[in-house]
Formats: C-alpha cells, sequence, structure tokens
C-alpha cells in the first residue's frame, strides 16, 4: 500500500480524506496533542484495521473524536450534568471524557468496555473534517504499538508509511501529549491519564474535586506499563547531571537537558524547555530526533515536578528502559 501525503491547506485533499474514511479505510490526521489514527468510529471493519495497522491489542479502547458536544448522546448513555459544564468549559480542546457507551457502539471501539472515551479536538482543520463531513472517527495516537507518539506527518510516515492509506498534513501539534482523560463513570470523577488540563482545573469548573491517583486499574487508552518508547534506549539522569555515566570511547549518547551542557565528545546535547508546556510539546519530537542520531542510549534530565508536570512525568514513566 502507498501512503498519500494530503495536505491541510488544500480543501481537495480533505474532501479526499473524508473519502477514504468513509470507504473504511485508516487516514492520519493532526490533532493538538499528537498525530491520530483515524477511522470511521461506526464502521467496526475499519475500526479493526487501525488495529492491525499499530500491531496494538484489540482489548486496548480507542477515543472517539465527535465535531460537536451535542454527538456526544449518539455515542454514550447516563451522561452527567457534569460532563456538560466541562464540555463547554474546556471542548474544544485536550480532554476526554470516559463516559457509559451506548448501546449500540460497537466492542471493537471500546476494547470489549462497556465504557467509551470521547472528545471534540481543538485542530481546525480536523474539527472542520469531522463537522463538514458528519464524521466521527476512532484515532489512537498514529505510531507502532508502544513507540514514540508522532507530533509531525513526517513522523507518522516513519513508522506507519505503507500501513494506511493517507496522512494529513497539518503541522506540528500544538500540545505534543496526549489528552486529559477523565472518568465520568462513579464518584468521586477522577483523572485516569495526566494530559495538558489538569484536576484542578477541572475541579475550578465542577465546583468539586476532580481526583488524580497516580495508580489505578482502570483500562484507558495509553496506560500500558512500557509505552511512548523510542527505539534507542531511554535513561534518567539528575536534573543537575550530577550522574552522567562517564564517557566512553566506543559509545555515544543523546542528551536531553536543561541550562548548560556538558562539553563532550561523546555526547550530543538537545536543549530542552524550562516550563511545562512547551516542554510537554516538545519532548516526543525531540525523542524522535535523539532516536535518528544513530547513538547508542538517549540520556534525559529529570524534569521538574508539580502538577503542570504530571503528564510529563506520566509519559516518562513508560517510556524508560
Amino acid at each position: 500500500m502507498k501512503t498519500q501525503l494530503l495536505s491541510a491547506q488544500c480543501s481537495t485533499d480533505l474532501t479526499q480524506a473524508a473519502e477514504l474514511l468513509k470507504a473504511g479505510e485508516q487516514v492520519a490526521v493532526p490533532t493538538e496533542t499528537v498525530y491520530g489514527l483515524a477511522a470511521d468510529a461506526s464502521n467496526p471493519d475499519a475500526v479493526a484495521g487501525i488495529f492491525t495497522a499499530k500491531g496494538r491489542p484489540a482489548n486496548h479502547p480507542l477515543i472517539v473524536h465527535l465535531g460537536d458536544v451535542a454527538s456526544i448522546t449518539e455515542w454514550a448513555t447516563q451522561i452527567p450534568d457534569e460532563a456538560y459544564k466541562l464540555a463547554n468549559a474546556f471542548w474544544p480542546g485536550p480532554m476526554t471524557l470516559l463516559l457509559p457507551r451506548a448501546e449500540h457502539v460497537s466492542p471493537v471501539v471500546t476494547g470489549g468496555l462497556d465504557t467509551i472515551g470521547l472528545r471534540v479536538p481543538a485542530q481546525p482543520v480536523l474539527l472542520d473534517l469531522l463537522a463538514t463531513h458528519q464524521l466521527a472517527v476512532a484515532a489512537p495516537s498514529a505510531n507502532p504499538y508502544k513507540k514514540l507518539s508522532p507530533t509531525t506527518a513526517e513522523q507518522v510516515v516513519h513508522g506507519l508509511g505503507g500501513k494506511i492509506a493517507a496522512v494529513i498534513d497539518g503541522g506540528p501539534c500544538q500540545h505534543g501529549l496526549e489528552s486529559t482523560i477523565v472518568d465520568l463513570t462513579k464518584r468521586p470523577f477522577s483523572v485516569l491519564r495526566a494530559g495538558p488540563i489538569t484536576a484542578s482545573e477541572l475541579s475550578a469548573v465542577l465546583g468539586e474535586t476532580v481526583e488524580a491517583p497516580e495508580q489505578h486499574d482502570t483500562v484507558v487508552p495509553g496506560n500500558v506499563g512500557s509505552h511512548y518508547q523510542p527505539n534507542t534506549r531511554l535513561q534518567m539522569v539528575a536534573a543537575d547531571l550530577s550522574d552522567l555515566p562517564a564517557p566512553h570511547p566506543e559509545k555515544r549518547a543523546a542528551l536531553l537537558h536543561f541550562g548548560d551542557a556538558p562539553t563532550r565528545d561523546d555526547l550530543v546535547c538537545i536543549a530542552m524547555p524550562d516550563d511545562a508546556a512547551r516542554y510537554g510539546q516538545a519532548l516526543y519530537h525531540q525523542l524522535a530526533q535523539a532516536d535518528q542520531l544513530g547513538v547508542d542510549e538517549i540520556w534525559l534530565a529529570q524534569p521538574p515536578h508539580g502538577e503542570a508536570w504530571l503528564a510529563v512525568h506520566d509519559r516518562l514513566r513508560r517510556a524508560v528502559s
């Protein structure tokens, strides 16, 4: 299969993407979080193709992306008022609501579960595609299973080229980390995957505490133990670089760091932003860049802690070899 590269700036290309999706094909699409591998969520065979292309186990649930808030009722049931409060505050945007699935929704989409993750993306091209063509798409990250989530169309082609019908090139992703997943199926409400929207922000809108447990047994997208991994072995080092391994005459490493970097012939140094939002946007991209350098290892300086950094630490905990 030849993977077509389509332009988000070309209306003809976007119409072609919609036709491919309606025909049951898989198309990688830009979102404000990461690139997603989309298929028509109403077509179980098309959705099954996502799992095949990614090499993803079929019991892993997918997130369905909608064109507007009103479409929630087509995919979920027993929707609490709080869902609409959050939707009005954060949609379009990087927040996924976990709700009881509607009876007609295929278990292929939900990984066999009785719940479904829904969100309205903020990426304008994707949002227009969904609304104009009346589509809802299941779309996990557009990468081989457990590998780095792509934040550019080039990275999608590198990982899935030849396995999917097309990629819409919408430029770099705004956030660079996957959406926050909020469980609204039981109280107290809780964050099941950290993302760009924090539990504090959710709590402020609802006027009640939304919990953010570090450990839980709820199956949601992206919560497997090993995930978001570069092909090159990734290790964490101290923020001040005090524990860097000694130079090795036959090995090279890439170092993702804050501030000044050491001058060493065995290191390729990559400076990282020092605020959480820009760091999150850069993380997957810089790890992908480091992965292409032909080094033996990637070393990453420990990021700061705090609520704004929870999503970063969640991804790194799963990515470290």
